[in-house]
């Protein structure tokens, strides 16, 4: 078998593009990746236009490792974000290719599954006023979809530090989060990289008698050593990895022990095979995996296959829930969340199927979104200045 060429399809929504790459064989079979690009979809068709001549045309879809290793060495510069996305749609589209044509979902070629369901987490559903009132009744809304466990960002478009009235209002929000769904569901807690360590230790024990399961990405992520001071002081386990890209940077998080759970999105890291061995090399520090995913439908399933054959995953991140329904609608074949969880995926390969014609009904937006303005939270993304 031999890859004859790709097709990419871009979904557009109120605040992201969603780039789907359906890769086509000599042998009729199809396999379909995905990643959701932040502001950057036509620099990604652009290094997809000149990377797949050289390295994807003629190869075969079964040598995975193979293809990887010419996407991301041969090109000799150092790969970034938009590089080891493109090689992650490629690559995730591969195995849905392999589970097709063996007829077996990719957790089963993964090694098979640890586990008989998928804790998930809600994300994206607090698109609302940034009152209390209305994070109560946001939050109650998403125990009614059938979560368990959510995740907030509630410091608005705050930057470094906050102000001391910031602050409370910060804790009110998820006081009320708190009070809406009772002791039993998990709150996680996302600080999108936007403080100082001082205030990221402040806010962390502001919130602590909230009892959250993690504070993710307290400081940026350029600084290891910001985080592990971070790490050092707080009593809440410490969630960070969706910004690194490669797989050797990870090195010196793990040495530092400067986290608890590691969250590498497997579609701009190279794909599933990149991700499952930064799994393994996070097993042996003893860390769990909580891969992001902030991507549509594909990006979901190829999350869910890895987390079923992962020993040390911890719970997957969940947006589509809260999307538009088209989302769902351009790529059905995911189970659903009941009771705080995921079944396990069913159907060959990553077991869902594109519907192009869906995509096409909703085109990529000229849109921006910024996480630091004001409102950035009910994800309307501008657009762009002409």
């Amino acid at each position: 078998m031999k890859i004859t060429g790709i097709r990419p399809l871009v979904l557009g929504t109120a605040w992201r593009n969603l780039t789907f790459v359906v890769v086509t064989t000599d042998e009729g079979i199809e396999g379909v990746g995905e990643v959701r690009m932040v502001n950057n979809t036509e620099t990604l068709l652009g290094y997809l236009r000149e990377a797949v001549p050289h390295h994807v045309l003629g190869a075969d879809p079964f040598a995975i490792e193979a293809l990887v290793q010419r996407m991301w060495h041969h090109d000799y510069g150092r790969p970034g974000q938009v590089e080891m996305s493109g090689i992650a749609v490629i690559e995730m589209a591969c195995w849905d290719i392999v589970g097709k044509a063996l007829n077996q979902p990719v957790y089963r070629l993964l090694g098979g599954p640890v586990r008989d369901r998928i804790k998930a987490y809600a994300n994206g559903w607090y698109t609302v006023e940034r009152t209390p009132e209305e994070f109560f009744a946001a939050a109650q809304r998403v125990i009614a979809k059938g979560y368990r466990a959510l995740k907030v960002d509630p410091f608005g478009a705050g930057s470094f530090e906050l102000s001391r009235q910031d602050r409370l209002h910060a804790a009110g929000l998820v006081e009320a989060i708190r009070a809406a769904v009772g002791p039993d569901v998990e709150i996680l807690i996302e600080m999108h990289g936007r403080f100082t360590p001082a205030q990221a230790i402040t806010m962390a024990n502001d919130l602590q008698e909230f009892d959250p399961g993690w504070i993710e990405e307290p400081v940026p992520p350029e600084n290891l050593a910001a985080l592990k001071k971070v790490s050092d002081h707080v009593d809440i386990p410490v969630a960070t990895g969706e910004r690194i890209h490669l797989r050797p940077e990870y090195r010196e998080l793990f040495e530092l022990q400067a986290c608890d759970v590691v969250q590498t999105d497997l579609t701009m890291t190279g794909g599933i095979l990149e991700t499952r061995k930064i799994a393994s090399w996070a097993e042996s520090y003893y860390l769990q995996m909580a891969p992001h995913n902030v991507g549509g439908p594909v990006s979901t399933a190829a999350a869910l296959h890895l987390a079923a054959a992962t020993p040390n995953f911890k719970i997957q991140e969940h947006f589509n829930d809260f999307a538009e329904p088209y989302v769902h609608e351009a790529a059905p074949g995911n189970p659903p969340v009941v009771d705080g969880y995921f079944a396990l995926p069913t159907g060959p390969g990553l077991g869902v199927t594109v519907h192009e014609d869906v995509v096409r009904e909703h085109p990529a937006r000229d849109i921006y979104f910024d996480l630091f303005t004001d409102n950035w939270h009910l994800r309307q993304a501008e657009a762009k200045p002409v």
